[in-house]
């Protein structure tokens, strides 16, 4: 009987799961293009009339289900080339040194161009959205680690584990060369402690400022001695003979440890989930978490062994995230307006590196975060400079159908310096010139062409200013994508 009563309950659970998600409304209009807006880049008509039917909970089990741990799109044929030793820049002469440079700027050109043409592709945007949250979570910069094979590796790292586990993730990006190099781990040594990635592991990628102390971080960074880089080879390695192997002390746990082990006393802070937390809420509802929804999503986090899923689970079917007053709230960032709007009206596109130039100058150069604390977003997105240019690339695309306007304009606009370079007039007005949006196609997809229903499937709330009555079709889309609204999601 008892081993009856054991097989038993697997079926109570999904009888009374089953109940519960039918017992649930659907979603509707609304609720499924705000879910959609703020986990995808863009809420297309087809895939907002999909959700509509579903409810909150069937809805995220149908995002769950479609992310992905590898990319779509293939990557530069030089990322998967013989790796480039770490030393060659230094012995090289100045003319091979130039030559060096030159190539790898080329590479990271074609690196952000082939991770927008991902985004803008994928099968699973909230995949996408995942490793673009963490790049600005554990971030480095190619302009200090030097090495576009070593970036291209950490985007693979952070894509792979982008819905997985928190804690494999920690670990693995603690070793992972790029952030080894950008927070100076790989000079980390006994006797001459680098407190650089100690400090940061614990300030920004789990604890937060007021949370440690300085001898913590100095404790920790002697746990981290003597991890460092292969040059030839780019890959992680433990040197034993450089690692201090005393007694530590970190946040009141004492012991011989080293680097993993700190890791694993961070992961024991009730803290670092919340932290985590805090960071989605800002990403995904509003600039200003609600603290104890934030307590409450990261018990579950903690709960669940940090498996990235069960905090997004929480807090996509929260009441806080559909809450009329987060409508609109939050403001996109360059890649998420550049890339939504791509996805929303289905552009036709040829290469995307006029896209990636794009982005750099409103702000957001991939793979080249301002500093440490990455891009600050919200408010820092927007200034007189930005909002103009926002508004003039929207407006050149919308233009007219006819893509040979849009590339004369934008080839005027590019932008230099921060990792960009002039590839030339040719190949830039070549990849513009493909890009192309079919309006007779977009508008097919509704079901009135009228002021009202366009605004509905563009903006997140209503237009700043209201769109008059006898406009409709392409002259309203026009207006609604230069309204102040659809800077919004």
């Amino acid at each position: 009987m008892r081993l009856r009563v054991r097989q038993l309950i697997p079926m109570i659970v999904g009888i009374a799961l089953s109940a519960a998600h039918a017992a649930s409304p659907p979603l509707g209009v609304d609720d499924a293009r705000h879910l959609l807006s703020r986990t995808s880049f863009a809420a297309t008509p087809a895939a907002t009339e999909s959700y509509a039917r579903l409810t909150r909970e069937q809805a995220l089990d149908r995002l769950l289900a479609t992310t992905r741990q590898q990319a779509t799109t293939p990557p530069p044929a030089w990322t998967s080339a013989p790796f480039e030793s770490l030393r060659r820049f230094r012995t090289a002469s100045g003319e091979e040194r130039q030559a060096l440079q030159r190539q790898r700027r080329e590479e990271g050109l074609e690196l952000r161009a082939w991770w927008l043409d991902e985004m803008r592709r994928t099968p699973s945007p909230l995949t996408e959205k995942m490793a673009l949250f963490w790049h600005n979570h554990f971030v480095s910069s190619d302009q200090k680690v030097r090495s576009p094979q070593l970036m291209y590796r950490q985007n693979a790292l952070l894509r792979r584990h982008a819905l997985g586990n928190f804690g494999t993730l920690l670990h693995e990006i603690a070793r992972d060369p790029a952030m080894v190099i950008y927070l100076d781990n790989a000079s980390n040594r006994k006797g001459q402690p680098n407190e650089n990635f100690a400090r940061e592991v614990m300030e920004l990628f789990t604890l937060g400022e007021g949370h440690y102390s300085e001898p913590d971080i100095k404790e920790a960074a002697r746990a981290f001695t003597g991890w460092g880089i292969e040059p030839d080879r780019g890959e992680f390695v433990f040197r034993t003979a450089l690692h201090d192997e005393g007694y530590k002390n970190v946040l009141g746990r004492g012991g011989y440890m080293n680097g993993d082990d700190v890791l694993n006393v961070l992961l024991a802070q009730p803290r670092t989930a919340e932290l985590i937390v805090e960071k989605l809420w800002r990403e995904f509802v509003s600039p200003a978490p609600d603290p104890a929804e934030v307590r409450r999503i990261a018990r579950i986090f903690r709960d669940s062994g940090y498996e990235i899923k069960a905090a997004l689970r929480a807090l996509f079917t929260s009441d806080a995230f559909y809450a009329p007053q987060y409508r609109a709230a939050l403001i996109k960032s360059p890649v998420e307006l550049i890339v939504g709007t791509l996805r929303q009206f289905d552009f036709a596109t040829g290469q995307m590196l006029p896209f990636a130039f794009s982005a750099a100058q409103l702000g957001q150069n991939l793979f080249a975060p301002p500093n440490v604390k990455g891009w600050p977003g919200g408010e820092a997105w927007i200034n007189s400079t930005t909002l103009l240019a926002r508004k003039q690339l929207l407006e050149r695309l919308f233009r007219e159908e006819d893509p040979r306007p849009v590339a004369a304009a934008m080839e005027n606009e590019r932008p230099t310096g921060s990792g960009m370079i002039d590839n030339g007039r040719e190949r830039l007005l070549r990849a513009l010139a493909d890009v192309r949006f079919d309006s007779t196609q977009w508008f097919a997809q509704l079901k009135s062409l009228d002021g009202e229903a366009v605004q509905r499937a563009v903006l997140a709330a209503a237009p700043g200013n209201p769109i008059p009555a006898d406009v409709r079709g392409l002259q309203a889309l026009r207006l609604l994508t230069q309204d102040p609204v659809y800077q919004l999601k």
